[in-house]
């Protein structure tokens, strides 16, 4: 494997050159709650540089409140069981595979026990979200990094505001994720998505699935991962592994476009070493260059209830939500709930190409003293679920209907279905006050019904 050393844009320096000053301006950040001075910080070489700091800086990214820290957790050990801890346990046992490295077996299996019970204390207070393999990589950062006190906190907030898609009773989000890199490929570097065209991208499940946890063997390299992954919208996950393909592109030049396999093992492993730095700062400029709105994927292959999209609209609805709130001393939870959700669901026909590349319209700095609620992220899971269940059920009809579509028998089938949909047109009719359907209306209906009927009777 060759080692990832893609080179920094041109022109581009840091705000803060040293480890003092980068220290105290994230310190400073932090006090204020500045999302975007965090952000900027995030992405700069380096990240948060400790985990100290860190301590501070995630619970902001990931939109904890004080009032959030101080609220009385419930205790999880009376609740019920939920189904997927027996996986969890399965897991647990693989995990620090990597790190830590100065941990007797006593001690290991003691951070065992506290992440077992870190993970099963989310799923059976959140017992709607499924469990994923990998899921345990994600957490366990989590746990080593932060105090026992913000590690339940944090991990349901990452869980629904950031990989929200993963934890679908179906893995088909997360393949729709997926299918955004070759498209990002296309308009960043033709050339390269030419020779990757016979492949399908799942060879970045992994990563993406679990925030690189999976696949970066260092806990250093992870944690100053984290910082811009969690600084950043859940789409630049994607643009990352974009930008990890294209600093490998010299090597996957050297292997033949047929030879498909051996790409799919190359890209599915990430190289031992990796410039972490330069691929944030390169899947930056990827996703400034190449925005979502662009990628005929992103319009019709992910949902508008997609974590993916609920995420990008919230900076532009709290700027909203301060200047209602210094006009008036008085807002509803329940209302900005309601404003929020209908809002995301036409968020990608209102926001055009030429607009901010964070979707971000107003240049005033984000600070975040109002998070999103959780009660928010259920009902977009909620949504999600009800169009992943709409689409099953299309799915279904529609292979039901290819299986069957010769027999002769099928011609009773689609009476039967003409039938039904004259009857839901009386039914509609009669609720309108109508005591049945128009003259003309009727024939006509009645001559489509015998004309289609005896169409099928014929296949």
């Amino acid at each position: 494997m060759v080692e990832l050393s893609p080179p920094s844009p041109s022109g581009e320096k840091p705000a803060v050159d040293n480890r003092d000053g980068k220290q105290e301006a994230i310190l400073e950040a932090c006090k204020n709650r500045d999302l975007e001075a965090l952000r900027e910080l995030a992405e700069l070489p380096g990240g948060f540089l400790t985990d100290t700091l860190r301590e501070q800086a995630w619970p902001i990214l990931l939109g904890l409140s004080p009032t959030d820290l101080k609220r009385e957790q419930p205790s999880w050990k009376t609740l019920p069981r939920h189904g997927d801890e027996d996986q969890v346990q399965l897991d647990v046992n693989r995990a620090f595979t990597y790190y830590p490295h100065d941990q007797t077996e006593a001690q290991l299996a003691h951070t065992k026990s506290l992440l077992s019970d870190l993970i099963v204390a989310l799923l059976r207070t959140r017992p709607y979200l499924c469990y994923f393999q990998g899921y345990h990589d994600i957490a366990q950062v989590l746990l080593l990094t932060l105090p026992p006190h913000l590690r339940l906190p944090a991990l349901t907030r990452l869980s629904l505001f950031h990989i929200r898609d993963f934890m679908l009773p179906s893995l088909s989000p997360a393949i729709s994720q997926l299918r955004l890199i070759p498209e990002i490929l296309r308009l960043a570097d033709p050339p390269l998505y030419r020779h990757l065209a016979g492949l399908e991208p799942f060879f970045a499940l992994s990563g993406t699935l679990t925030m690189y946890a999976h696949d970066v063997p260092s806990r250093a390299a992870i944690v100053r991962l984290f910082d811009a992954l969690l600084a950043r919208e859940p789409v630049f996950s994607v643009y990352l592994f974009a930008a990890i393909v294209r600093a490998r592109r010299e090597e996957l030049f050297e292997t033949s476009a047929d030879d498909t396999d051996m790409l799919h093992f190359l890209l599915s492993k990430l190289p031992t070493s990796l410039d972490i730095d330069g691929l944030i700062a390169q899947a930056a400029r990827l996703r400034r260059e190449v925005p979502p709105e662009r990628l005929k994927a992103w319009r019709k292959g992910i949902s508008r209830w997609s974590v993916l999209k609920t995420e990008r609209f919230r900076p532009a609805q709290r700027r909203r939500r301060r200047r209602r709130s210094s006009s008036s001393t008085t807002t509803s939870t329940s209302t900005t709930s309601t404003t929020v959700a209908a809002a995301v669901s036409d968020q990608d026909e209102k926001r055009s190409l030429g607009s901010d590349p964070d979707g971000d319209p107003s240049p005033e700095p984000a600070l975040d003293p109002e998070p999103v609620p959780l009660s928010l992220a259920r009902q977009w899971f909620d949504r999600h679920v009800a169009e992943l269940q709409s689409h099953e059920r299309r799915e279904k009809m529609r292979k039901w209907l290819h299986q069957h579509r010769r027999p002769a028998g099928l011609g009773l089938v689609g009476v039967a279905v003409l039938v039904g949909v004259v009857a839901v047109l009386v039914q509609h009719q009669q609720q309108r006050g109508a005591t049945g359907l128009p003259g003309p209306l009727a024939a006509g209906l009645g001559y489509v019904s015998r004309l289609v009927a005896g169409w099928w009777s014929r296949r």
